[in-house]
């Protein structure tokens, strides 16, 4: 394994797998990135000059749409192409999910203080006014800020104890729910008009996009527009999700309990026991856009899915919190959608920018939880102060755990940092692993993470064994799993509780074989967050491998030298 480290994205996030196949999976690259200002953009929409297009004919397809596969059929193969395949799904979704967000209107105006953000808008000789609360952190602006949809979202004490300001935003003085289709009212409806096929949320983000503008006019000595978040629980985790997947400005997006038409995959929520049906989020609220009563019987025809939206949040900061005691939610396809969203950050070189946790105690909907505090702080730290390394984990609850591999028929593409060579067809099986790999040796002892004796039968255990160089000691590192090159088999756990032991096991592409190489020498396994851990803290020959809660402060038998 060969390990370097990729300065194009600037040095800050290295928890959620910072080791990423690259050359057909030969080699692995751990990439480090920033927080924050290598991952926005000085404007709403770096894609306007793109060329995108609408599909003619919308084919059933069950599985999740290649996110890399432009409409042509080929596929982006460098980084600089996101940009406009970003552009392209984001076509997409307003055509088909969310209804048209309009870019910046003729004439935005407005003022900013310590308490009050004032916004007045002008377009077509139409006019509209709306209004939010700032309150400010202790100390010296100015501040970062986190717009807060509906005064509901992420504990504001936390987020303004880490140091950034919390904005309220009234969303229904933009789009008010409890109206028919055909006679929208609020803000965005008095300027485009109350038939417009545009859904709340997508008013809603409009009506944000709106406040940025005020604040980068302000001269930026009270708020910083380039480091502004957002977030929200349940209708309020809706907007915050099309909030922060439609104005590159957003440095960090932080959707709770979001349920149907939020984060959930469309296609897997019919068959999710308990889960909101779309036909009911839809006849609920104008939430989603007009069109997409087209598709509430029907999701399979959607040429996109909700892991696309995630994956229109890239490279920027994404905190998914979810809860898998409210089968309403649809926490499981929750967690397929984030997984397949994490591709695209895989992709691009910026994994940890993305984490997700449902593996949370209380039920309470939309409760300020304990589990979810650290890594909240770590995120404002990270891609709004700039100033320490994002949480990058993957704590998904047994309870509501999807499975990617159940939902995709595509790989992630190893983009590559030059021009764009001609394009080529989808790959339609993983790439062939490296014909030695590497080795992962442990810290404590020295020795090396082997599959026990000659035998290469699902369930063989893994244990620590002085480094040979042998077949049964090489790992390559392929689309997230550790894949023994010899047998073609993964580094797999069968749970996620403490103890669980590591196995070798036929690849498929769960979340228990899916592992992420933190920079403190960690190996963390997506689906239960826990550790790659010699258990006892044994050292000698024949000690077994397990998972296992991670120490904070770092423990030398779950620290791993990839050699």
């Amino acid at each position: 394994m060969i390990f370097s480290s990729d300065r194009r994205f600037r040095p800050a996030i290295v928890a959620l797998a910072a080791a990423l196949a690259v050359a057909g999976a030969l080699a692995v690259v751990a990439r480090t990135t920033t927080a924050g200002a290598a991952e926005t953009t000085a404007v709403e929409d770096d894609g306007t000059d793109c060329a995108v297009s609408i599909p003619g004919s919308l084919p059933s397809n069950s599985l999740l749409p290649d996110p890399f596969r432009r409409l042509d059929g080929t596929r982006i193969s460098t980084r600089a192409d996101w940009r406009c395949q970003r552009a392209q799904i984001k076509a997409l979704a307003q055509r088909y999910v969310y209804g048209d967000k309009p870019s910046r209107p003729q004439s935005v105006t407005g003022t900013v203080s310590s308490t009050n953000i004032s916004v007045n808008v002008t377009h077509n000789g139409r006019s509209a006014s709306f209004s939010a609360s700032v309150q400010l952190p202790s100390g010296t602006g100015p501040f970062p800020a986190v717009v807060v949809v509906g005064g509901f979202g992420a504990d504001t004490a936390t987020i303004r104890a880490a140091g950034a300001a919390t904005i309220s935003y009234d969303p229904l003085a933009v789009g008010r729910e409890g109206t028919p289709r055909n006679n929208k009212q609020g803000a965005f409806y008095t300027i485009y008009g109350n038939t417009s096929g545009t859904g709340l949320l997508a008013a809603w983000a409009w009506g944000v996009s709106r406040i940025i503008d005020v604040i980068e006019q302000s001269g930026g000595s009270i708020l910083r527009a380039d480091a502004m978040g957002v977030t929200g629980c349940s209708r309020y985790g809706k907007g915050a999700f099309a909030i922060g997947a439609f104005d590159q400005r957003i440095a960090l997006t932080m959707p709770i309990e979001s349920g149907s038409g939020g984060l959930p995959i469309f296609r897997g929520i019919p068959g999710e026991s308990g889960a909101q049906p779309l036909s009911s989020a839809y006849s609920e609220q104008p939430w989603l856009g007009d069109a997409f009563g087209s598709f509430t019987g029907n999701p399979n025809t959607l040429p996109l899915d909700t892991h696309e939206t995630v994956a229109m949040i890239a490279p920027r900061g994404l905190f998914v919190m979810e809860n898998p005691r409210i089968d309403w939610l649809a926490a499981r396809s929750g967690s397929v959608a984030a997984l397949g969203g994490a591709e695209v950050y895989r992709a691009l070189g910026v994994l940890g920018n993305i984490s997700y946790w449902s593996d949370v105690q209380d039920g309470t909907h939309c409760a300020a939880r304990p589990e979810w505090r650290t890594p909240l702080q770590q995120s404002i730290q990270a891609f709004l102060l700039r100033n320490g390394a994002a949480p990058g984990v993957f704590r998904i609850s047994s309870l509501k755990a999807g499975n990617l591999s159940q939902w995709r028929n595509w790989q992630t593409p190893n983009l590559s940092d030059g021009p764009t060579p001609s394009p080529t067809p989808s790959p339609t099986s993983s790439p062939s692993p490296s014909p030695s790999g590497g080795r992962i040796v442990g810290r404590a002892s020295g020795r090396c993470v082997d599959i026990t004796g000659p035998n290469t039968a699902d369930g063989t255990p893994l244990q620590l064994w002085d480094c040979t160089g042998n077949w049964n000691q090489r790992w390559t590192l392929t689309n997230g799993a550790f894949v023994n090159p010899q047998s073609g088999k993964c580094m797999n756990v069968s749970g996620t509780a403490n103890g669980t032991r590591v196995t070798l096991s036929t690849c498929n592409g769960g979340g228990g074989q899916q592992w992420q190489v933190r920079t403190n020498g960690n190996i963390t396994n997506v689906q239960s967050g826990r550790c790659l851990d010699a258990v006892g803290q044994g050292t000698a020959n024949g000690t077994r491998i397990q998972i296992y809660d991670c120490v904070a402060a770092g423990q030398a038998n779950q620290q791993w030298n990839l050699q």
